[in-house]
């Protein structure tokens, strides 16, 4: 089998409609491939932003202390490869035609069981699972693809996990409130684990903390258990200290900016050091940090003009990314490329940015979900923004580079599939 023809065959597993919550398909898919989740160990990582980076952090820490760490993460930015990595080193084009290969035959035979056919995510979880046994990996970092009870990902025993803040997103599949989105979310914490909790709103706490009573699992708290204990600007990120249980780690670089990307960082350092039990290597984690990269997420892509691609696609999000964006650079105009997807609160993320955009190119993304830049428009410019729409990213981006003086900056932002159009238009791809 050809890459290209395993992928073909992947992706005609995108849903018309998302199926209603069930572990029943992946359950059956990783009892006939004899349970590969099962082989390793695993950190486990959900909530509503900084999943991503909190699980590269946790993967690169592990590999920097001499551990095989597989890493599952979504979306990806440009190819599906992107998802699937060990120690910084994606799936290759012919490990992933053959692991598609053993996985198939499987599919097919879950497909008839009764529960309805195996998802796209499904589908890609279990083909995680079966590369890292292959490989094989010491231990498995599984970033949650959406909430967590009822996420593929969430037949994984979850030695440990990590709840980044979670906020109000994807209501209409785990809301329609925060206290259930919560508890969606909490269903990752598993019978006598270990959870590393980020800072919560009190009603998602309550719901945590609930958790980790009825299953017995040991909750330490951002703030109370573990902290960033300083911070300080750097040039090309910033010199973080990590308290921690069992130490507190000084100076260390981290080459990522904002506030939020430091305290994902140190959810990162907790979480490898409660899979451990030990306090960590200095010097490893020193390193690891250092090596730390986190593509989409205030990622610096040209200068003159300064052109920044961040995927916030939330309120907290685009409120995390202009506090760093303030804290981390300097402008003299700063251009917006917004592309946003239909479903997500278009108002709240406009006026989280607004106070320091100066004009705003509203586009859509390649994707079906997107929203359609005149509404973009209209939201933005109610909040007195001077607005343009165009119609994709790489022509936003093109007119805004075309309008922006040396001394400006472009943002691209709104949803990672936003980011994705403007790397391909960029030539990152």
């Amino acid at each position: 089998m050809q890459f290209e023809d395993a992928v073909r065959a992947l992706e005609a597993r995108q849903p018309e409609h998302m199926p209603g919550p069930s572990l029943d398909r992946i359950r059956e898919l990783v009892a006939y491939l004899d349970h590969p989740e099962r082989t390793f160990p695993t950190v486990h990582v959900t909530g509503t932003n900084g999943k991503t980076t909190t699980a590269r952090v946790t993967t690169t820490i592990a590999c920097a202390h001499g551990l095989r760490a597989g890493l599952y993460t979504s979306p990806h930015l440009t190819s599906i490869r992107e998802r699937f990595a060990v120690c910084g080193e994606e799936i290759t084009e012919e490990e992933f035609a053959e692991e598609w290969a053993r996985l198939a035959p499987v599919l097919e035979v879950v497909d008839g069981l009764g529960h309805g056919p195996v998802t796209y995510f499904e589908a890609a979880t279990a083909l995680a699972f079966l590369w890292f046994a292959d490989r094989p990996v010491g231990v498995g970092v599984i970033e949650v693809g959406m909430g967590g009870a009822w996420d593929a990902t969430n037949v994984v025993a979850g030695e440990v996990a990590v709840v980044c803040p979670i906020g109000m997103d994807h209501v209409q599949q785990l809301g329609p409130g925060l206290v259930d989105i919560a508890r969606e979310k909490a269903g990752i914490i598993k019978p006598g684990s270990v959870a590393i909790v980020r800072s919560q709103e009190d009603a998602a706490a309550a719901v945590l903390r609930a958790r980790g009573e009825e299953v017995g699992a040991t909750l330490r708290w951002e703030g109370e258990d573990w902290a960033v204990a300083d911070r300080r600007i750097a040039v090309g990120g910033q010199l973080v200290a990590v308290r921690t249980p069992l130490a507190t780690y000084d100076e260390l670089f981290l080459p990522l900016h904002g506030e939020h990307a430091a305290r994902n960082a140190a959810a990162g350092v907790a979480a490898f050091e409660a899979l451990v039990e030990r306090a960590l290597d200095e010097e490893a984690l020193r390193s690891a940090l250092a090596d730390v990269r986190t593509p989409g997420r205030l990622e610096v892509v040209g200068h003159a003009p300064l052109v920044i691609l961040d995927g916030a696609h939330n309120p907290a999000g685009a409120q995390a990314l202009r506090t760093a964006l303030g804290e981390a650079f300097l402008w003299q105009r700063l251009h917006v490329v917004l592309a946003v997807s239909a479903d997500k609160d278009l108002p709240g993320i406009c006026g989280a940015i607004a106070p320091i955009a100066d004009a705003v190119w509203a586009t859509r993304n390649d994707t079906v979900r997107s929203a359609d830049p005149d509404e973009v428009a209209e939201v933005c410019a109610s909040l007195g923004l001077e607005v343009r729409t165009a119609p994709s990213v790489g022509a936003a981006l093109e007119a805004a580079r075309s309008g922006a003086d040396e001394g400006d900056a472009i943002v691209v932002t709104g949803s990672l599939f936003t980011v994705a159009d403007a790397r391909r238009a960029l030539g990152l791809a």
